[in-house]
């Protein structure tokens, strides 16, 4: 279905969805030109179910994380020269009867990227628990990234062929999300989202704690590596300013007393030299990544 704009390429990463995607390669075709399934070293059926399915197979020889299937699907959608690329996840919780609301904004030339968002309806099924944790790794991208989403952590969007460009991935998990979020800032990308429908009735694959600690890991290293100032710098004023109201507790403690609270006094100085020495890391960091950008 070849647009009048252009070609429309789908990304499907997948590793070990073999209940799932073949279904999301059927539906997803209605909709796009060629799907493509990165196989991310599946032991299961995936890669056969995606190659009789008519998608463009992948295959990777280990799992090396969903980043990294996405470089790769990047990489081999750019050859393409497409008008929009779709990612789309292969575990069936997404409906790819929502990739045209998704296409519509690129196609139109109003945004570079559009995230389909589980939030923006009032009426979503999300589970709670999955809610809390959600909004709380979007809260932490939107302040280290400067760009506000309702949903920092929906696998299932769509980029146009210029934003294809800007997007390639040094995260090799799932903070990916996150770090195109980062991406998006740095190149002063459009981004828009649009309302999706998703599915919950199989339980979660992952560990949900585990993954999203691993999610926050990533969005910190993130922060240390885009954002060095606000990264060690908030820390470290933090850190002198306990250093400070304990040293004036100890100067006043002395003033009344006359005796020097020796332990709160070393400790006092060890939280200002450490917040110091925090702050002039972030200072020396942002110097070095401004000159490197100039």
């Amino acid at each position: 279905m070849t647009s009048t704009h252009g070609l429309v390429v789908a990304l499907i990463p997948a590793f070990n969805e073999d209940r799932f995607i073949a279904s999301v390669i059927l539906k997803a075709k209605r909709y796009v030109d060629e799907v493509i399934v990165i196989d991310d070293g599946s032991s299961d059926d995936t890669p056969y179910l995606a190659e009789i399915t008519g998608a463009t197979l992948i295959r990777q020889p280990q799992n090396q994380g969903k980043a990294a299937a996405l470089n790769v699907g990047f990489a081999i959608a750019r050859e393409r020269n497409p008008a929009a690329v779709i990612l789309i996840d292969g575990d069936g919780q997404q409906d790819a009867n929502d990739i045209p609301h998704l296409l519509k904004p690129i196609l139109a030339g109003e945004a570079d990227v559009v995230v389909g968002s589980r939030f923006l309806d009032v009426k979503s099924n999300t589970p709670t628990w999955r809610v809390a944790g959600q909004k709380a790794l979007t809260v932490a991208t939107n302040i280290a990234s400067g760009v506000e989403l309702t949903d920092s952590q929906s696998g299932f969007r769509a980029i146009s062929r210029q934003a294809l460009e800007k997007f390639n991935f040094r995260t090799r998990g799932f903070s990916i999300e996150s770090e195109m979020q980062f991406l998006i800032s740095q190149h002063a990308m459009k981004v828009a989202e649009v309302a999706i429908i998703v599915n919950y009735d199989e339980g979660p694959k992952r560990n949900p704690i585990k993954h999203g600690l691993q999610v926050l890991n990533g969005i910190l290293r993130m922060i240390g590596m885009n954002r060095p100032l606000f990264f060690f710098g908030v820390p470290g004023a933090l850190l002198m300013l306990a250093g400070l109201v304990l040293g004036y507790n100890v100067v006043e403690s002395y003033r009344i007393y006359s005796a020097l609270a020796t332990g709160t006094a070393l400790i006092a100085i060890t939280l200002v030299i450490s917040g110091l020495l925090s702050l002039f890391t972030g200072i020396i960091l942002h110097t070095i990544r401004a000159y490197m950008h100039d």
